[in-house]
């Protein structure tokens, strides 16, 4: 199968799930929101080489300003949602001056300061934010004026899964550009990149901007599909999720986001089902299998089984 059958297949059974599994919307819909967020880090971590440990600034910021903006009157989900997202580059842009300092290690304490801080703003000011009780009388409008949110999921799915289908084509489209390449040259080699004439700093500053929309509009998606935002969205564990989320999927070819964000919550659904108290232990030792098998080599022996099957003669009728 060529790559162009496998996406426009991967895509397909992606808004056919909605209709054959009706009773999983909204986690259909969570999947397409952590797939979103997924994808803002894969092109920070894929493409630049930016490993961050406070992802969940931008996530929480555009989560927040969608919110806010609900409640003060502006209900349309779609403009909320530029907005909010807008909000969250303009924090990324602004963070990403510290981040382009100093190496790995220091740019992993940075991220997760810049998400500390936040959080700790957001508890602070509880007259705006809520506080720890949450943000309340977040009331969300019709998508586009015609599609109302139901308490089934139906819009919420859907609306997320169009919103995650936009963005991966932008996302695609700036991977493959000029720009996208320039962003692996300073992943590989910084200084030999700036020595070719490549911008890195400018580069990074772009796709870390880039990246914190992205996130941003994940967030605002789980504003308003659910209608409340907490301090959750700023939590670290979500940075730790959606670094697992790469860590099960891959980064480097944005799908990794796509699948790892479906295979981290059905995983996290039946173990939850399964073994309410101890799931997180499971999801844990399938992390350390992961890691100590090697992706690479378990993707390899589920090719060679496939091909194996696909080779394999069809049976006689029986007579």
């Amino acid at each position: 199968m060529t790559a162009r059958r496998w996406e426009w297949a991967f895509w397909i059974a992606a808004i056919a799930v909605p209709f054959l599994f009706p009773g999983k919307r909204l986690l259909i819909n969570e999947i397409a929101i952590l797939a979103l967020f997924a994808l803002s880090l894969d092109l920070l971590l894929g493409y630049a080489g930016i490993v961050s440990l406070g992802h969940a600034a931008f996530f929480g910021v555009g989560a927040y300003a969608a919110g806010l903006l609900a409640k003060h009157g502006l209900t349309e989900p779609v403009a909320g949602l530029l907005l909010a997202s807008g909000a969250a580059a303009v924090v990324g842009f602004l963070s990403s001056f510290l981040v382009l300092r100093g190496s790995d290690l220091t740019r992993l304490m940075v991220t997760m300061g810049v998400a500390l801080m936040l959080l700790e703003v957001a508890n602070r000011f509880d007259g705006v934010t809520g506080g720890a009780d949450g943000l309340q009388g977040v009331t969300m409008g019709p998508v586009l004026g015609l599609f109302r949110f139901d308490l089934f999921g139906r819009t919420a799915c859907a609306y997320s899964l169009a919103t995650l289908l936009v963005l991966f084509l932008i996302a695609r489209r700036i991977v493959r550009s000029p720009f996208g390449l320039s962003l692996r040259a300073v992943k590989g080699n910084r200084l030999r990149a700036a020595a070719v004439g490549v911008p890195a700093d400018a580069r990074l500053v772009a796709i870390y901007t880039i990246a914190a929309a992205y996130a941003g509009a994940a967030g605002a998606l789980l504003a308003q599909t659910t209608q409340f935002v907490s301090l959750d969205v700023l939590d670290f564990h979500r940075s730790a999720d959606v670094l697992l989320v790469l860590v099960l999927g891959g980064s480097g070819y944005l799908y990794g986001g796509l699948i790892g964000a479906a295979i981290f919550k059905l995983m996290q659904d039946w173990l939850a089902a399964l073994t309410p108290q101890y799931w997180q232990f499971w999801i844990g030792l399938v992390l350390v299998l992961v890691v100590l098998a090697g992706r690479e080599r378990l993707s390899a022996t589920a090719a060679r089984l496939w091909a194996r099957l696909a080779r394999r003669p069809a049976r006689e009728p029986p007579a």
